[in-house]
């Protein structure tokens, strides 16, 4: 379908007016010359994602190496509906807005993060009141429910925001609808009606469905078919995102399976963001998930090792994974609209708490102290060579 002003997703060189809701004002460059996104820019949009924590407070630092480094920004939770919409009748737009005015002011392109999914949701959504062992509601409701919030928040962001995560994380690992009050609800119908309320909201927006693990081929393919069957009934979904949540240590995903997978999508007419990109370096604590660190009953040392930093050994393994990574999205290009990290700074990522909460991960580009790390260098001489 034809994406008018904001053809940003196939045209790289359309980012200045592409951007630009009618009569703001045009701002000359987005980011400064040494940023990652100004050395990416022929290759792909390269963004962050923005916290809570980061819209709530006040740390100009954050918002100025935001604007230094990134010309795409994804609100991590503050777009959620337990965040923007936490009863029937009320909404708290108050850090969507300080999104929304952050992105407009640094000229970025704004991703909305996410319109359905079966976390973050109230339970008021789902049940006849607030006892979620009390019955779940008809489909009619929930039906309409779905569209009065997806097209509630679109309209009220339309001008602003071009790319939307319409559901996020509908489909198992192998292949299978997902068990969730959405589709116990309503089936499978869900999705598509999530689709046909965006799409009514904002014709021109680039509308997406999003998941990890997309490099599982059960998935893949089941992602591929429905949205297929989607694309049949006459509605229109223009890209996947690739999580990417990556594990050092297990090495995880592999290159080639991330390879096969943005192919396999790009085959499938679906352009590919890379939406959350992240390397965790820490044991894996599965077995251990929900506990804090300080409870754990065995000696907790070895699941949190780097309390004090990165050891270089480990620093430069995580360095080389982001090159191979980003070696990888450039010889994509073609296929690839996006890649956004999962934060800017260490100390902001949700690897923090999860699956344990507070250990102390290293999984960004910049430190706690919003320093540049090994994998920034990495990544950034790719594409150019600093002089000595």
């Amino acid at each position: 379908m034809p994406l008018n002003r904001r053809k940003f997703i196939l045209n790289h060189a359309a980012l200045a007016t592409a951007l630009l809701p009618l009569g703001a004002k045009v701002r000359a460059k987005a980011v400064y010359a040494s940023g990652l996104s100004e050395v990416f820019k022929d290759d792909f949009f390269l963004g962050t994602a923005i916290s809570n924590k980061t819209l709530s407070g006040s740390d100009p630092a954050m918002f100025k190496l935001i604007a230094q480094e990134f010309n795409t920004i994804t609100a991590e939770n503050a777009m959620k509906w337990q965040s923007i919409h936490p009863d029937h009748e009320r909404w708290d737009w108050r850090l969507a807005d300080r999104f929304v005015k952050f992105g407009h002011e640094a000229n970025m392109l704004m991703i909305g993060h996410t319109l359905i999914w079966h976390k973050q949701t109230p339970p008021t959504v789902f049940f006849k009141s607030r006892k979620k062992q009390d019955a779940l509601i008809s489909r009619d409701l929930l039906l309409k429910r779905l569209r009065l919030h997806v097209q509630t928040v679109i309209d009220r962001y339309k001008r602003q925001i071009a790319v939307w995560d319409v559901v996020n994380e509908a489909v198992t690992d192998k292949g299978r609808w997902r068990e969730s009050h959405w589709y116990d609800i309503m089936g499978e119908e869900f999705l598509e009606q999530a689709f046909r309320a965006a799409r009514e909201a904002d014709p021109s927006a680039h509308l997406m469905y999003n998941d990890f693990n997309m490099e599982k081929r059960q998935k893949q393919r089941f992602i591929i078919h429905i949205l297929n069957i989607l694309r049949k009934r006459g509605v229109t979904v223009d890209g996947v995102g690739l999580q990417c949540h990556v594990s050092l240590a297990a090495n995880a995903p592999s290159i080639d399976a991330l390879e096969a997978a943005i192919i396999n999508f790009a085959k499938a007419g679906l352009r590919v963001h890379i939406t959350e990109l992240d390397v965790d370096v820490l044991p894996n604590a599965w077995k251990y998930k929900g506990l804090h660190i300080d409870d754990l009953p065995i000696d907790s040392d070895p699941l949190d090792p780097y309390k004090n930093g990165l050891p270089a050994r480990i620093e430069q393994q995580l360095a080389e994974r982001y090159q191979a990574l980003f070696e990888l999205f450039i010889k994509h290009r073609d296929k690839i609209a996006r890649v956004s990290l999962w934060g800017t700074s260490d100390d902001e990522s949700w690897k923090n708490d999860r699956p344990v909460i507070g250990r102390t991960n290293h999984p960004l580009l910049f430190d706690t102290q919003k320093r540049s790390k090994k994998a920034y260098d990495a990544i950034y001489n790719l594409k150019v060579k600093r002089a000595p």
